[in-house]
C-alpha cells in the first residue's frame, strides 16, 4: 500500500485493515489516510464495533470446554486410524474436531438456550417492523394529494375495510388533545400479511402515522404483558418511533417530531386501542 497516494481507501482494504491482515507498514499507511478521511474513519469504526458485537454474540459458548464424550470420541477416530495413510489419518482427526465443535454448539445453542433464540428472534421482528413502519410513513406522509387511500370523512368504511384485511377490530385513537387529527388511512402490505396505516395531522401541517398488524415472531399468548407491552424508541429509519406488541399485535407511532411528543401519542393509543 502506498503511502504517498491520495485516493480514498477501498472497502477490501479497509476489511483487510479491521481483519488485521495487512503488514505493520501497510497498517500505519492505512491509518495515516484513514486519519484525513473522516468517512472512512467512520465506516471503520462501524466496522470495528460491529466486529466485536459478532465476537460477543457466542463468546460463552466459544468458552464453554469441549464435552468430555465429544473429545472420547475423537480420541477413538484418531486410534482408529492410527493404522491407515498418513493424510487420511490427520484428515479424520480434522473432521473429528470439525464435528465435534458443531455438535457442541447445535447442543449448547440451539437446545441449552432455545429460549433465548425465541426471544432473538422476537426483537428482530419487532425492530423489522418498526423500520417498516418508518419507511411507511416517509412514503405516504410528504404526498399532498394522495397520502391516504380512504379519507377521514368516511371513517367507519375505512375502519371497516382494514379490520377485515388485517382479521382484527381495529377502532381509530382520538388523538385531538394532543392536536392531531385523522387525516384518513390505508392498506399496505407487510412481512406477517396486510398491515394498516392511519395518518395524523396537526394546524402546523405535522403529520404522524400509526402502522399496525400482525406481528411474526412475535410473543405467545400468556407471557407476561408487562414484558409484551414494553415501549420501544427506535431512530433507525428515516424519522423516530415507539412500537410495542400486543398479544402478537404490532403496533408503532412515527413521525418527525420530539422523542416526548411522540412517546405521549404512544401512550395515548395504547390506552385508546
Amino acid at each position: 500500500m502506498d503511502a504517498s497516494r491520495t485516493s480514498p481507501l477501498t472497502h477490501d482494504e479497509l476489511n483487510a485493515l479491521v481483519d488485521g491482515q495487512l503488514t505493520p507498514g501497510q497498517r500505519a499507511a492505512a491509518m495515516a489516510q484513514v486519519a484525513d478521511d473522516p468517512l472512512a474513519g467512520e465506516t471503520l469504526t462501524a466496522w470495528q464495533d460491529q466486529r466485536e458485537a459478532l465476537r460477543g454474540l457466542h463468546q460463552k459458548l466459544l468458552d464453554d470446554p469441549i464435552p468430555e464424550t465429544l473429545l472420547a470420541a475423537v480420541q477413538r477416530s484418531t486410534r482408529e486410524r492410527q493404522t491407515l495413510d498418513p493424510w487420511w489419518r490427520w484428515g479424520g482427526m480434522a473432521a473429528g474436531v470439525l464435528l465435534a465443535f458443531a455438535v457442541g454448539w447445535t447442543a449448547h445453542g440451539q437446545f441449552g438456550n432455545r429460549g433465548s433464540y425465541a426471544a432473538g428472534q422476537a426483537a428482530r421482528a419487532s425492530q423489522a417492523f418498526a423500520r417498516q413502519a418508518t419507511l411507511a410513513h416517509a412514503a405516504f406522509a410528504p404526498e399532498v394529494r394522495h397520502p391516504v387511500e380512504v379519507g377521514a370523512a368516511q371513517q367507519e368504511h375505512l375502519v371497516q375495510w382494514l379490520s377485515k384485511r388485517l382479521g382484527k377490530p381495529l377502532k381509530v385513537p382520538l388523538l385531538s388533545s394532543q392536536g392531531y387529527e385523522l387525516v384518513g388511512g390505508r392498506l399496505l402490505p407487510g412481512d406477517g400479511g396486510a398491515r394498516a396505516q392511519f395518518m395524523f395531522q396537526n394546524a402546523a401541517g405535522v403529520r404522524v402515522t400509526l402502522y399496525l398488524g400482525a406481528l411474526d415472531g412475535s410473543p405467545v399468548a400468556g407471557k407476561p404483558v408487562d414484558a409484551e407491552t414494553a415501549f420501544r424508541y427506535s431512530n433507525d429509519g428515516p424519522v423516530p418511533a415507539f412500537y410495542w406488541m400486543d398479544q402478537g399485535f404490532g403496533y408503532a407511532m412515527s413521525g418527525p417530531v420530539a422523542r416526548e411528543e411522540l412517546m405521549r401519542l404512544a401512550e395515548l393509543v395504547y390506552q385508546q386501542l
